[in-house]
């Protein structure tokens, strides 16, 4: 058997192939009264359905041929702060120096500034120093070995037991680094994090911030995945273990650290929409229970170097994701006459109000109460035995609750419906945003896009913000509900080497660049190689992954793709930051199953009520295992599989092609008339989101276009311009 994982915040996705046959299951990823590991209760479930007998809590892996899996315990574990204990040693005489940071400021006019708060807890200072001199580095001061022994033995009598190592310029420079990692790694600390096999930048703090969450992070994932082979007879002994990075790769066990981890799960999407691409761009937009993720694919993946996730500023490739805090588990409240969704998320457990675990009102509870989820449909995972369905009563009796606030206010009296839906139209309105984002505010015509839609709860929403953002068609894969599990299953085994270069590109540099690129290739004659320089504009901060164009030329490239995204190029030198070799190991990948046209089959299971633009109208309702090649379905209806719930919205016509994927065709007509009274709490919340949209992405232009010091110090213009 092979199986792929996506263990996300909400749910925990299985995809399983075994001789010809492809198995699917779905478990909430927390649930402590029943299981210890959610992955490794997935495998054993499967495992008993297909051989017909229990299995152990001591899982056999004698049927198993691989794992492959995403994981969001890096990243809670980061929002939580339940990482390793860590100390930084740091070039002396600049402690302060991540604690100082870039001096962002979150909102331009609080009153009240919060730190982010520092994920080591000691910082000792390394006296040494060296200085650049002639393309090379002159030694002032080597490290004092026996003085830093003394050093880390008064650190591992604290309990310390993580480090993170960064000297001034070790990206180049990498001796005294190697010398003090070696030291403690014969001393027994867990993780040493050295800044230049890390994050080899020029940018000490940005370095720094990487390192540093490398080495918080590391230990937590090594024991996570410590505890989850010790589920298995043989502790997975035998069996090929791999997890996904957050670039979209795979990397053995050993090799998964914490500064590759943080979109370990929403990247195994991404690596499954690209297997819908035909040649027209994509926009990816997963739904999960926690958090939508929008993404863009146009034959190729983007990646981008620096993210920040909970105050720390991480310098490492990853997929171009964004993400923002709406999902089927978003929280819906009632507050200063608007309507707010979320970021609160009411989480796995306790969950939504349906959960029947005393949860709160979410948006799942207002899919629900719109007929958009049944119950009788829906997988039997809930309640406090995990053997309850839905509970459709209970959300509509937390609505009735909200709905006396709501009209207190409103000049006519609203429905539970009109409040649930109004509720879908602000979270609607909201995860378009990052769509705008990764489009438009890039360069690109969202209208020439493909809206691909996944995730557990994408389905439910995905026709009606493409209706308001002008996409035309919509493509659910035949595994949307699984598709960052299934994504596993077809990614690569993917590494990723980086130099320091900080320098002007000339000629005399390109030579040098090719030397690098083929000392690098030699080291591994297997693998396919994609070169890149790190590029940017000398004086401004704003860099770009380019790829050498048709004629080879990477200064033209870099032009091409600065004029794309800001519609000017500078007079300025071009700059080198990084020289990056993705080196790729081809593996064996799960199929895609087709299915056949049969127009024998009966489509339709049943007629239900659906709540729609129109309040409330009946429904078709398909499975979508009854579906085959060439069927088309007209809206307004439902259409359901194990694991997600597809609407078809009035007027929408969708049909199937021969993998089971469906291509859904949008009108593209009507704004919703709403009368006055639901507009004051609507439309208020829709304009905010708008506003402070619109400013956000004004004030990431500025901060990348400009030569300003002023400007560069990115401050947060969204919040700033709200607030103000």
């Amino acid at each position: 058997m092979k199986f792929s994982i996506d263990r996300g915040g909400t749910f925990t996705d299985i995809y399983a192939e075994h001789q010809g046959r492809f198995y699917v299951e779905k478990l909430l990823s927390v649930d402590p009264d029943n299981y210890d590991d959610a992955p490794r209760e997935g495998i054993r479930r499967l495992l008993e359905q297909i051989y017909g007998h229990k299995v152990d809590s001591k899982v056999p892996t004698e049927k198993i041929e691989w794992i492959r899996m995403g994981t969001t315990v890096a990243t809670n574990a980061l929002l939580e702060k339940k990482g390793a204990r860590t100390a930084l040693l740091i070039t002396q005489g600049f402690n302060d120096l991540l604690r100082i940071g870039y001096q962002n400021r979150p909102d331009l006019f609080d009153l009240h500034i919060r730190k982010p708060e520092m994920l080591y807890e000691k910082v000792i200072e390394i006296d040494e120093r060296v200085l650049p001199k002639d393309g090379g580095f002159r030694i002032l001061k080597k490290p004092d070995i026996h003085a830093i022994k003394k050093e880390l033995e008064n650190l591992k009598s604290e309990e310390v037991t993580s480090l993170a190592v960064v000297l001034l310029h070790a990206y180049q420079f990498t001796e005294h680094e190697k010398m003090i990692g070696e030291l403690a790694q014969k001393m027994g600390f867990d993780q040493v994090s050295l800044s230049h096999e890390v994050s080899p930048s020029v940018k000490a703090v940005i370095r720094g911030d990487t390192t540093v969450l490398d080495a918080y992070l590391t230990p937590h994932i090594r024991h996570y995945i410590e505890g989850f082979s010790a589920g298995f007879q043989d502790r997975l002994q035998g069996t090929e273990l791999l997890f996904m990075q957050s670039h979209g790769g795979l990397a053995p066990a050993d090799d998964f650290r914490g500064s590759n981890a943080i979109l370990s799960g929403p990247a195994g999407g991404v690596v499954g929409l690209s297997s819908l691409y035909r040649g027209k761009a994509l926009i990816g937009f997963d739904m999960g229970g926690t958090s939508t993720d929008v993404s863009r694919f146009d034959g190729s993946f983007g990646l981008r170097q620096e993210s920040e996730i909970a105050g720390t500023t991480i310098r490492a490739p990853q997929l171009d994701i964004l993400t923002v805090a709406a999902g089927g588990g978003s929280r819906l409240f009632y507050r200063n006459g608007m309507f707010v969704v979320g970021p609160e998320s009411s989480g796995a457990h306790p969950g939504p109000v349906c959960y029947k675990k005393g949860g709160y009102l979410s948006i799942t509870d207002a899919n629900a109460v719109l007929g958009r989820l049944l119950p009788e449909h829906f997988p039997k995972i809930f309640g406090p035995n995990e053997d309850e369905p839905l509970d459709v009563e209970a959300s509509r009796e937390a609505f009735r609750e909200l709905a006396e606030e709501v009209n207190h206010d409103a000049v006519n009296a609203l429905s539970i419906e009109e409040i649930a839906y109004g509720f879908l139209q602000v979270a609607n309105d909201t995860m378009a945003k990052p769509i705008v984002e990764v489009s438009i505010a890039r360069g690109y015509d969202l209208g020439k896009h493909t809206l691909a839609s996944f995730g557990g709860a994408g389905g439910q929403h995905a026709c009606a913000i493409a209706a308001d953002l002008g996409i035309e068609e919509v493509v659910i894969h035949r595994f949307a509900g699984i598709l960052s599990a299934w994504g596993m299953g077809r990614a690569d085994i993917v590494r990723n080497e980086r130099l320091s270069i900080d320098a002007p590109l000339d000629e005399a540099l390109l030579k040098k660049l090719q030397t690098d690129f083929d000392r690098l290739e030699s080291r591994y004659p297997d693998a396919r190689f994609t070169r890149s320089l790190l590029m940017r504009y000398g004086g401004t901060e704003f860099t770009i992954l380019t790829q050498a164009d048709s004629n080879g030329s990477f200064a033209d490239a870099f032009e091409a793709s600065y004029r794309d995204r800001f519609g000017f190029t500078l007079d300025l030198p071009i700059v080198v930051d990084e020289l990056q070799l993705q080196i790729r190991f081809v593996t064996d990948k799960i199929e895609r199953p087709r299915i056949t046209p049969d127009k024998s089959t009966k489509k339709i299971v049943e007629t239900t009520k659906l709540y729609t633009r129109n309040g409330w109208e009946k429904a078709a309702l398909y499975r979508l295992d009854n579906l085959r090649a060439d069927d088309k379905i007209t809206g307004p209806a439902l259409l359901i599989d194990q694991s997600s719930t597809i609407v078809i919205e009035p007027d929408t016509i969708a049909r199937l092609d021969h993998y089971g994927d469906l291509y859904i065709d949008v009108p593209q007509h009507r704004k919703m008339h709403r009368d006055s009274s639901m507009m004051n709490a609507i439309d208020l919340a829709i304009f905010a989101n708008l506003f402070i949209s619109i400013a956000r992405q004004m004030g990431a232009v500025l901060q990348n276009a400009a030569l300003s010091t002023n400007i560069k110090e990115r401050l947060d213009f969204s919040c700033a311009l709200f607030d103000a």
